[in-house]
């Protein structure tokens, strides 16, 4: 086999393959040889069949997975000997398009080298670690903020109308065609208004009643009301309106805290301030994150291969073009073209991740199955009642698996990369911190 090199330009390469006749004339003989003892046919014995049979009778197709085979193995060999590592799959194709058996096989391949990565030293690299600590003061409003969520109720003055947002406790009876039905009525039933609990144009009716007020509400039910004998129909509820009452934040003592599964206020705390330190610990992470991208983009830099530039450019474009449209959902649009700022973010992004990639193949740095399951788990959650299927579509779908490996991936060398990095703490308030944020986005 002969592998001569056509193209050497920057991460360019190109090789012209040459698989002579006689090694594929061979390696069919030695596949007729391997499965002649188990080949049965008509008139011979089982494994007795000539081999001159055999070949005119398996041959053709042989000889395509001989040509395959041979193909794959000169590649395979080129990479081992030269260290080039393809930046995407090879472009190969078979040159001679008249081919016929007995002659050689020649083939071209074309592909974009990885580059060479550069040594970093990672222990020069300097951080800032934004720290936040929980204080009672946030811990304080963080409590003030969970009282909202579980609001109370507590009468308004007599005579006042009521308003979007609150509870009117009410006696009713539902009617169709001026009969009562099954489940169409209730005593003392506590209506939130504006909770859409009930069906369209329920609530709305009883907006501006007052307690002691009798109110005729009349309403149809949905086309697709689960029960069939009322789906479509319209109904007229008698409404009395006992009480109305005005939303207030829940009272923030031990009756509060046992609401959110703790044992007393104190407890709920302790268990607030930690949950405020994680979400500090998490942003000021992604801070510091985007802090050593920084520094390790300006020590470094490489030549890229343009497939993979392209390629990000092309995605960034898009991804951009439907944040700026919304409303179209599928790819239906014009051609998007990528922009110099947009090549400028590929080229950082495709250089910090060949990068990170390299460290962490040197660091010996892999996503263990627990943590892959656990990813999985997480995104099927998005899917409630379709996470087998989801499963499933994981276990058969290479690309999903690697989008759902490559962030664990970094995140991991990252973290090996703060643990080298010289690190120091900075005491900041939240807002500084959630300023911080803010400037990552904004970027």
């Amino acid at each position: 086999m002969q592998v001569t090199e056509t193209l050497n330009e920057g991460l360019k390469r190109g090789y012209k393959i040459v698989v002579p006749a006689a090694d594929l004339d061979a390696k069919v003989n030695e596949k007729l040889v391997e499965a002649q003892p188990e080949v049965e046919m008509k008139g011979f014995r089982k494994g007795k069949v000539p081999m001159a049979l055999l070949k005119k009778q398996f041959g053709q197709r042989l000889m395509g997975e001989a040509m395959q085979e041979a193909v794959d193995g000169a590649m395979n060999k080129h990479f081992e000997e030269s260290g080039d590592r393809p930046a995407m799959q090879p472009d190969v194709k078979m040159t001679n398009d008249d081919w016929k058996e007995g002659d050689d096989v020649e083939i071209e391949m074309s592909y974009e080298a990885l580059p060479e990565i550069p040594e970093v030293d990672l222990k020069g690299i300097k951080l800032e670690k934004l720290v936040v600590k929980a204080g009672e003061g946030e811990v304080d409003e963080a409590l003030a903020n969970l009282a909202e969520t579980a609001q109370d109720f507590k009468d308004r003055k007599k005579g006042t109308k009521s308003k979007d947002g609150d509870q009117v406790v009410i006696d009713f009876l539902g009617k169709v065609d001026g009969e009562a039905f099954e489940g169409g009525a209730a005593e003392d039933y506590p209506l939130v208004l504006g909770s859409n609990s009930f069906i369209p144009g329920f609530e709305e009716q009883l907006v501006g009643a007052k307690a002691g007020e009798e109110v005729e509400v009349k309403v149809a039910f949905p086309a697709e009301y689960g029960a069939e004998n009322l789906a479509g129909k319209d109904a007229v509820f008698e409404c009395t309106v006992k009480e109305v009452k005005e939303p207030v934040a829940a009272e923030v003592n031990d009756e509060l805290a046992t609401k959110f599964g703790a044992e007393d206020l104190n407890a709920l705390k302790e268990q607030i301030g930690e949950r405020l330190e994680a979400e500090f610990a998490g942003a000021a992470r992604a801070v510091m994150k985007r802090g050593l991208l920084d520094e390790l983009d300006k020590l470094v830099d490489f030549d890229l291969p343009p497939s993979l530039l392209d390629a990000e450019a092309g995605q960034i474009a898009h991804q951009l073009w439907h944040e700026e449209n919304p409303d179209v959902q599928g790819h239906d649009h014009p051609e998007i073209e990528a922009t110099d700022e947009h090549k400028a973010l590929a080229g950082r992004r495709v250089r910090l991740g060949l990068l990170l990639a390299e460290l962490g193949q040197k660091a010996e740095i892999e996503v263990t199955d627990a943590e892959m399951t656990q990813a999985v788990m997480n995104q099927a959650r998005q899917y409630p009642g379709q996470e087998r299927q989801f499963f499933e579509f994981v276990q058969q779908n290479p690309q999903m698996r690697q989008q759902l490996q490559a962030p664990i991936f970094e995140d991991k060398v990252v973290d090996y990369v703060f643990e080298l990095a010289e690190v120091s703490e900075k005491e900041v308030s939240k807002d500084d911190l959630q300023k911080a944020v803010e400037a990552l986005e904004d970027e």
